[in-house]
């Protein structure tokens, strides 16, 4: 019986966390993601799902973006940008994972 409770428990804290994960990313200008600015600095980035949450200090923004895998793993966290400040997607250092946004 509590070998059986520890498994389920072990698959159920890994489901959880590989459910939201948390990140940091260095945002070096002025940047729109989802619709709103944020000024250049360092900020949590905590996806769950497809809701994107970037946090420094007080500004905190919500938004949604496309999580996807790629082929290789990136080496650093890479923003990259459309022909503006608006930010197109986040590259994750040391993972596989994208996020894009719309």
């Amino acid at each position: 019986m509590t070998k059986k409770f520890l498994t389920a428990f072990a698959v159920l804290a890994l489901a959880v966390a590989s459910a939201a994960s948390s990140h940091r990313v260095t945002l070096f200008q002025t940047s729109e993601i989802g619709g709103k600015q944020l000024k250049a600095g360092d900020y949590k980035l905590h996806i769950e799902g497809e809701k994107v949450t970037l946090a420094a200090g007080k500004e905190t923004i919500e938004t949604t973006g496309k999580v996807e895998t790629s082929s290789e793993k990136f080496p650093t966290t890479t923003v990259r940008y459309g022909g503006d400040s608006r930010v197109q997607e986040i590259r994750i250092g040391g993972t596989n994972t994208k996020v894009v946004f719309n």
